[in-house]
């Protein structure tokens, strides 16, 4: 269930769900449900547009790169050049008409199979970090919402604020809650639509191994503890697109 699917639309269920389906977050049938909403719904497909619209600074740092030339032929070559081989040559009857041919072919298949499925058991595949991760951060009984997105070769979060405001002579502090550790701050968020915190290295190590991002209301200029001394306002795990 996402987010906004928990919140409903009492709260700004819609909202999230169209900023969800913009970030392409949703599972695969919840997805396939909003697209049909916004082919079906005005109201839905304007706040669609509206969060693209809104989401894009996020993406503005990031130049289109251009796929290499040779990457089409390349992989034309490697899914039709033994087809092409194959029906082109003329095959030797006594070769093909061979009933030990074929069983040792199938052994073959057999065998090639086999190693397929045992090796990834007997040499676990190496594990990539995930390039980016988002997560929607709310809290029952707030009105504080953000969408985050973690880009771990920008050493970046980007801070997309939903709804909520903060009041006179407070800051919004970020969070990092690793499991049963005691939260990291991560920084005052600044104030505007849009904003960015960097991360440090060891921060980033953690939030590659997954982590709990909180926001919390403190005096202005941040917690006086380095420990969250007011409400948390609002919560969400970080997970990979």
């Amino acid at each position: 269930m996402t987010l906004a699917e928990e919140n409903g639309p009492e709260r700004g269920g819609d909202d999230l769900l169209a900023a969800e389906y913009v970030l392409g977050v949703l599972p695969a049938d919840e997805r396939q449900i909003a697209s049909g909403r916004i082919d079906a719904e005005t109201g839905f497909a304007r706040l669609v547009d509206s969060w693209e619209v809104h989401l894009s600074p996020m993406a503005a740092a990031y130049a289109e790169v251009e796929p290499p030339a040779t990457i089409k032929p390349a992989i034309d070559r490697r899914l039709f050049s033994s087809t092409a081989a194959s029906t082109t040559a003329a095959p030797s009857g006594s070769l093909w008409a061979s009933l030990a041919f074929w069983r040792g072919l199938t052994a073959a298949a057999l065998a090639a199979l086999v190693l397929y499925v045992a090796v990834p058991y007997v040499r676990p595949p190496v594990v990539v970090p995930q390039e980016r991760l988002v997560a929607s951060l709310a809290a029952d009984g707030s009105d504080v919402k953000y969408l985050v997105v973690y880009d771990a070769a920008r050493r970046d979060v980007g801070l997309s604020l939903v709804s909520g405001e903060r009041a006179a002579g407070k800051d919004f502090e970020l969070w990092m809650i690793e499991g049963k550790n005691a939260p990291v701050s991560m920084g005052i968020i600044p104030a505007g639509q849009t904003t960015h915190i960097p991360v440090t290295p060891a921060v980033q190590q953690k939030l590659a191994q997954g982590a709990v991002l909180a926001v919390s209301v403190e005096p202005t200029g941040g917690s006086p503890t380095g420990q969250p001394t007011g409400p948390v306002v609002a919560a969400g795990d970080l997970k990979g697109i």
